[in-house]
């Protein structure tokens, strides 16, 4: 009887632990369900919104890029990780905040949000969206995404390049094209973009691009304006060569540009601060993208417009978004300190304002 009443005990005791051990099996599956890596294989992509950061030291982050010497990111270079990405561009927002507020900056870094600026920023309501534009930066490919968005076609690839800047074909209104009150509405409630780069360097850009290579679409750059630029800014009256890079700085650091930019109309969109173009201190951006670190910066602002499910942003070709230090300071080899430190006096907002630091050859 003993012995039958203990092999009762011993069955009992062997279930409760078959018992335990599926239990914990379950669970277990459980926990690798739940906490699954959420941008795995056809993972809904939900938009990402930055409520709290806590413990950030005790995330792995992946090691940083190291670029050879001769380019370097001069803005805040970031890695692509998920979770720093929503702080980062807090970062980029609290830092153009504080800026804003600088009393000694005040001119450099206001503007008021003329038809100019509106003029600048394209409107995508189907998704509640704002652009600004600033010329040299890859905008072609955001005006893409958006194009699409639209719907005016149903993807990219199919976007003719000469549909792309026209205005009246491409299906992108401008915020300069309605109301006062509707104007305002979208402003308060769309979310907001536009990308940056290094300053110098997105002149550069702009005077190889207009000034060198210039599309036989554009005339008017090398035709007109390149000799307006001749006339008033080179010394040396005699020489007969198109405009020189130490022309296009001589009258960028000008204090009385404007008589000029009058002349040139809105063809200066391509060099203008991105104060002029897009108002960052009075219009309350969600995210501004860099340039430099636009591999990670154009999927966070997909993703954080909750668009990243239905469009992408084109293949971007390696080292192109890199800033390449000495191909500046090339350009600026031969130009005198007075013109440089004029030219940087006048784009001093956009370099404090988004966290680039100040050219070393300015500084030497």
């Amino acid at each position: 009887w003993l012995t039958s009443d203990n092999m009762h005990h011993q069955w009992l005791l062997l279930a409760a632990c078959f018992w335990v051990i599926f239990m914990f099996m379950v669970a277990s599956k459980f926990i690798t369900l739940t906490f699954k890596d959420p941008d795995g294989y056809g993972a809904k992509q939900e938009p990402l919104i930055l409520t709290a950061v806590t413990k950030v030291e005790e995330v792995h982050v992946p090691e940083e890029k190291h670029w050879p010497e001769e380019f370097q990111p001069t803005g805040k270079a970031f890695s692509g990780n998920l979770i720093r990405q929503p702080l980062v561009h807090m970062e980029r927002l609290e830092l153009l905040r504080n800026v804003c507020r600088d009393a000694a900056l005040r001119d450099l870094s206001h503007t008021a949000v003329s038809k100019f600026v509106l003029d600048r920023i394209f409107v995508c309501d189907k998704h509640k969206i704002l652009f600004c534009q600033t010329p040299k930066v890859g905008n072609t490919q955001w005006k893409k995404v958006l194009i699409v968005l639209n719907g005016a076609f149903s993807s990219i690839e199919e976007i003719p390049e000469n549909i792309v800047h026209d205005h009246e074909k491409n299906g992108l209104p401008r915020l300069s094209s309605f109301s006062d009150s509707e104007i305002k509405k979208r402003l308060n409630l769309y979310f907001k973009f536009f990308i940056v780069r290094d300053p110098f360097e997105r002149l550069i850009s702009a005077f190889k691009d207009k000034f060198v290579h210039n599309p036989r679409f554009e005339p008017w750059y090398r035709h007109e304006i390149a000799p307006g630029i001749i006339r008033k800014y080179r010394k040396n009256r005699t020489e007969t060569k198109g405009l020189q890079f130490e022309d296009f700085v001589r009258y960028l650091g000008d204090p009385n540009h404007r008589w000029l930019d009058v002349q040139f109309g809105d063809h200066i969109i391509h060099w203008v601060t991105y104060v002029e173009l897009c108002a960052p201190c009075e219009i309350a951006y969600s995210v501004i993208g860099h340039h430099e670190t636009l591999e990670d910066d154009a999927p966070y602002i997909l993703k954080a417009a909750g668009i990243d499910h239905l469009v992408s942003y084109p293949t971007i070709p390696p080292g192109i978004t890199v800033y390449n230090r000495t191909k500046v300071e090339r350009y600026f080899s031969g130009i005198s300190k007075r013109d440089i430190r004029r030219l940087y006096a006048r784009f001093e907002g956009d370099f404090k304002l988004f966290g680039y630091r100040e050219p070393d050859f300015l500084l030497n």
